[in-house]
């Protein structure tokens, strides 16, 4: 076990960083098609505050990090950071979360600035349905950036894939097909319920379509990308990837492995992602607060880790998804969900 330990017994040893808020594609349930207000450039985290905290987070025992956004690969000098945050003593996994359509751009920076893998947000696989679902740019792209991740040795490459009733639940086949021809990692997410308009599809929906392609057997770390984060894994007999389900709304006892804590870019520290509590880092960052004081404020968000959220599956009508303490005020943009 490793992390700071909350008070329902689990270790907290993954920290999640959005190091910005800006994104190229506008994704239906993520922004609207007009964008978000921006968060003013001076409130975002620096490179070196944001490390200042990764330092504090190791210091504690945050083994994992990963990097989001809105799009991380809008931030400019970005391989930098990675840079940066490979050399902390103590992180034993530096990720990235992205759309894909900068990759093929990047991906040898990334690798060679001491980047460990790569997930890769894709949500259809068909090119016309691509440009609704984003608002903007080419399936083409993503393809070609996973094909380059894979060719720089970033393995696993793992595609996360929302899916949407009405939307793209009629591919979830053709996904699941790709574990077969090619060595893809799929991971089908529920979504969660930030707009309001559109309908999640539980898992076991999903493992019932599949299972006409054939047995889904687990997958355990032995034979797969498998570790201690919200996925459960299966694969097809013979499959050359793996097929994972992350569960947040139909699961009862998903909360109970949540191991992350979120860092935001204008540097607050959000214990949960559908909770309103943050507690600010930027402010004491900039008045040159010192390691030990960074740690007990972290110490005091994981103390403030709820058991879990309180979403009833589908149930959510509001245009922002809603907590017990009513409406979330950021999109997941903001939030580097």
């Amino acid at each position: 076990m490793t992390g700071v330990v909350d008070s329902f017994g689990r270790s907290i040893g993954y920290l999640r960083i959005s190091v910005t808020d800006r994104c190229n594609l506008r994704c239906l349930y993520c922004m609207p098609p007009e964008g978000v207000p921006k968060i003013a450039q001076s409130e975002i985290l620096s490179y070196e505050e944001i490390c200042a905290v990764a330092r504090a987070g190791a210091e504690l025992g945050i083994r994992k990090v990963r990097l989001t956004g809105g799009e991380p690969l809008v931030r400019a000098g970005l391989p930098g950071l990675v840079r940066m945050l490979s050399q902390i003593d103590g992180i034993q996994e530096l990720s990235l979360t992205t759309n894909g359509t900068l990759l093929k751009q990047y991906a040898p920076a990334l690798k060679e600035a001491g980047l460990s893998r790569v997930n890769v947000s894709l949500d259809t696989l068909k090119a016309d349905r691509f440009r609704c679902i984003t608002c903007a740019g080419e399936l083409s792209d993503v393809l070609e950036g996973i094909e380059a991740t894979r060719n720089t040795g970033l393995h696993p490459v793992k595609i996360n894939v929302v899916v949407i009733r009405g939307t793209n639940d009629d591919e979830i086949l053709d996904f699941a097909e790709m574990t077969r021809k090619a060595e893809w990692h799929v991971r089908f997410i529920e979504l969660m319920p930030f707009k309001g308009t559109a309908e999640f599809v539980p898992s076991i929906e999903l493992r019932h379509q599949i299972s006409s392609m054939g047995k889904l057997e687990p997958c355990h770390d032995s034979a797969g990308p498998a570790g201690n984060g919200p996925a459960a894994y299966y694969r097809l007999t013979g499959a050359k990837g793996t097929i994972g389900f992350i569960s947040p709304l139909s699961e009862p006892s998903f909360c109970s492995r949540c191991n992350r804590m979120r860092l935001t870019p204008d540097g607050k520290l959000r214990p949960c992602l559908l909770r309103e509590d943050e507690i600010d880092l930027r402010t004491p960052l900039r008045n040159n607060a010192s390691s030990e004081a960074l740690k007990r404020l972290i110490q005091k968000a994981v103390a403030s880790k709820p058991e879990r959220h309180h979403l009833e599956a589908g149930s959510n009508p509001c245009p922002k998804a809603a907590t017990s303490r009513g409406v979330m005020n950021r999109r997941m943009s903001q939030i580097g969900g």
